[in-house]
């Protein structure tokens, strides 16, 4: 075991969880906001293990993980965009804890829980499936198509998970007015499988055959 990956990786989750807390418990002005509590427990305690999990088994992907640079432009533009919609949800899910507004039943964050720890479950078998996983968009040295498991339902079954983790996380927290600015990250992850598959089918061989096989980007029969 890398050692020194695992503890650079662990002090990266508990610098996010510090942020997190700050961005949702300030506004909220209240440390009993039992959502926030619910909602950082699901988050970090799966990504810490998951971080030990990849730092014994596989030190490269995660090393991979930790370092990824976004190289594409409008890449970056999406990235840009999307930490200002996550930043605007958690404030906004404090904000509506405060003031009691448009705010879910308990029992509803409990369900979105549920969700949201099976969507982690979906991440976690992708990163089994595949080594060449990354966060930025590209082409890697060896790389090879990816067509077993959940690629062969969909192309894109990280984006997939994403997308259930990012819609359920303002549901945990029991703010439909986070749930409406988290809305925006769908039409963010569309332009990026669409300037992702574009790279992908220039520099990776097979990937255009695989297209064919595989018809559905993200949600079968639909997308």
């Amino acid at each position: 075991m890398n050692a020194k990956l695992l503890l650079t990786a662990s002090a990266r989750v508990l610098a996010g969880a510090a942020i997190l807390m700050l961005l949702l418990f300030l506004p909220a002005g209240d440390l009993r906001y039992m959502q926030a509590w619910l909602f950082l427990g699901v988050l970090f305690i799966p990504m810490l293990i998951a971080g030990g999990i990849l730092a014994v088994k596989k030190p490269q992907l995660l090393k991979k993980r930790l370092n990824a640079k976004e190289k594409e432009s409008q890449q970056k533009a999406v990235i840009l965009f999307s930490a200002l919609m996550f930043l605007a949800a958690f404030l906004s899910a404090g904000f509506s804890y405060r003031f009691q507004f448009f705010m879910l039943p308990t029992w509803c964050s409990f369900i979105a829980a549920a969700v949201f720890l099976a969507a982690y479950a979906i991440y976690a078998g992708v990163l089994r499936e595949n080594e060449y996983l990354s966060r930025t968009v590209e082409v890697q040295e060896g790389q090879q198509v990816v067509d077993t498991g959940l690629y062969g339902v969909v192309r894109h079954p990280m984006y997939l998970s994403t997308v259930l983790l990012f819609l359920s996380m303002p549901l945990v927290l029991g703010s439909l007015l986070s749930f409406a600015v988290t809305l925006f990250y769908i039409p963010l992850i569309v332009l990026r499988i669409r300037n992702e598959e574009k790279v992908l089918e220039e520099g990776l061989e097979g990937y255009a055959a695989y297209k064919k096989k595989v018809r559905y980007r993200l949600i079968p029969f639909i997308w």
